[in-house]
């Protein structure tokens, strides 16, 4: 009896199989496999099903809790990478950790499903054309409560930029409703076979709001003279068995890379600022506390007239310890330090509350987080800093952007997740932050993916993973205009956050109100 309850509030196989098939093709349009036009069609199956199912939340919730399960396993698989490479947890266990991780990010595609549901029943067919809003407010949704939106359905566009300008108008949302858009259409000529008004009416309407958006989305390269020269390192630091010999000739080996691109400067090239880039990475510099480190930057930067801005753990006032980006001038004294604000969670920090924070361990250290957006000079021009995956934050460039940074920096260890699709995922996010403020991103990474993306988020000269290079670049101030985007910010998200809310709102109203006059 137990069971054929259950059973009841399941979806049926059929419908189950859609939203597996769904997430398959969405997984399907990111890295490494990178089919970005399925992104276009993929939640067709998962719409259907939806449809299918829409005479019961419940069933359709758990359609999409499928679907969001399949599709968040089958893209962030490689958190299993470093607890079984370094932590030593066995592969089952580390696999059944990241299926509970999913299941609890799969919930926001399952509230989207069921809240579908509930739009499609009350409005009919037409709703479907109400589902990019709410599929966009469920990810603004997740943002804020998680504070994670990694691949979210737009980062699937960021190597085929068709629509990636509309994101100096509303960010990662706009590209991602559009997509959205473009399933709803698919999917309303498969549940209603009706051409006639897709073809007459819905599709010319979209085509001109899409052209008309398109005017504001001209994004300018910078053509000004540049100010300063910067020589990236990409070390290749192991991630693991780095003892002090080893770590001492690795140092060495930083600047010896440096030097050799500093000999193939030019006169004209040396009369500018020259400043060096060391990536985040295992080797854990300091500089406060280390005074050999210091001597070490002094005796280089003396020697060759440069600046070096490098990743380094540096002391806070509370006995602890921020991951910090760090600034020394050719006198090899510290000029400038940004520490970093969005630390990960269960990596740098433990998001509990005490006693319970202490007890957790985490895998590379407690820091303590940052509290100021702290520009950094870069020659003449100034930069924002992004420490790791804080490039997946568009808060944080805006508000650079907000304060006058002329060019983002990324420094970047990914080192630890392996040579898996995390690489180019991660990638993915540095272009949309350069394209949601015009400007370009110097991404210095310790084991790749380096490189120099400009307004428009086309990534030039970039580095193989897993090797040794380096790459000049040269960096000019800004003309100091703001994009929509970086004028307004999350518009688009709370703007769609609020036509959900009002349509689930009429809906019920006016359910209920049908119910009260029976």
């Amino acid at each position: 009896m137990k069971f054929s309850a259950v059973k009841t509030k399941l979806p049926s196989l059929s419908n189950s199989l859609l939203a597996v098939l769904s997430a398959i093709l969405l997984t399907l349009a990111f890295p490494d496999f990178e089919f970005w036009f399925l992104a276009y069609v993929a939640l067709i199956p998962l719409f259907f099903a939806i449809e299918r199912e829409k005479e019961s939340f419940v069933k359709s919730f758990i359609t999409g809790w499928i679907f969001g399960i399949t599709f968040f396993t089958g893209t962030c698989w490689w958190l299993t990478f470093a607890p079984i490479t370094y932590g030593g947890v066995p592969a089952p266990l580390a696999y059944l950790l990241l299926l509970g991780a999913t299941s609890v990010v799969g919930l926001f595609p399952a509230l989207f499903a069921g809240l579908l549901s509930l739009i499609l029943k009350r409005f009919g067919n037409w709703g479907i054309f109400l589902s990019p809003f709410l599929w966009t407010a469920i990810e603004f949704l997740r943002f804020w409560t998680t504070g994670n939106n990694w691949n979210t359905i737009a980062y699937s566009q960021a190597f085929y930029p068709f629509f990636l300008s509309y994101a100096s108008l509303g960010g990662i949302y706009l590209v991602g409703f559009v997509c959205v858009v473009i399933n709803s259409f698919f999917s309303y000529l498969l549940v209603t076979r009706n051409f006639s008004k897709v073809t007459f009416v819905i599709i010319p309407t979209f085509t001109l709001i899409f052209v008309y958006l398109f005017q504001f989305t001209q994004l300018h390269l910078n053509s000004k003279e540049p100010n300063a020269k910067i020589i990236a390192i990409q070390p290749n630091v192991p991630m693991s068995g780095l003892k002090y010999e080893e770590w001492k000739r690795l140092r060495e080996r930083h600047i010896q890379l440096a030097e050799k691109e500093l000999q193939k400067l030019t006169t004209d090239h040396r009369s500018l600022s020259t400043i060096v880039i060391f990536p985040e990475s295992p080797m854990n510099f300091g500089y406060t506390e280390d005074r050999d480190f210091q001597m070490f930057l002094s005796e280089f930067t003396h020697k060759n007239n440069v600046e070096v801005l490098f990743n380094a753990a540096e002391p806070s006032e509370n006995n602890n310890y921020y991951n910090s980006a760090v600034m020394v001038n050719e006198q090899g004294r510290k000029i400038a330090q940004y520490d970093k604000i969005h630390l990960v969670p269960f990596g740098e920090y433990v998001p509990l509350p005490e006693p319970l924070a202490s007890m957790m361990p985490t895998m590379v250290g407690n820091f303590e987080i940052g509290k100021e957006y702290d520009i950094i000079p870069l020659g003449d021009a100034k930069a924002g800093i992004m420490i790791c995956f804080e490039s997946h934050f568009p808060t944080l460039s805006r508000q650079y952007a907000l304060d006058g940074a002329d060019v983002l920096v990324e420094m970047t260890n990914d080192g630890y997740l392996g040579p898996t699709p995390v690489l180019r995922q991660h990638l993915a996010n540095a272009i949309f932050r350069a394209v949601e403020t015009n400007r370009p991103i110097l991404r210095v990474t310790n084991v790749g993916i380096s490189g120099y993306i400009n307004e428009r988020g086309e990534i030039l000269d970039a580095t193989k993973p897993y090797t040794e290079d380096t790459r000049v670049w040269s960096v000019s101030k800004s003309d100091g205009s703001q994009t929509f985007y970086v004028k307004y910010g999350d518009w688009f998200a709370w703007l769609c956050s609020l036509v959900s809310l009002t349509l689930l709102f009429v809906g019920f109203w006016k359910k209920k109100g049908a119910e009260t006059r029976l």
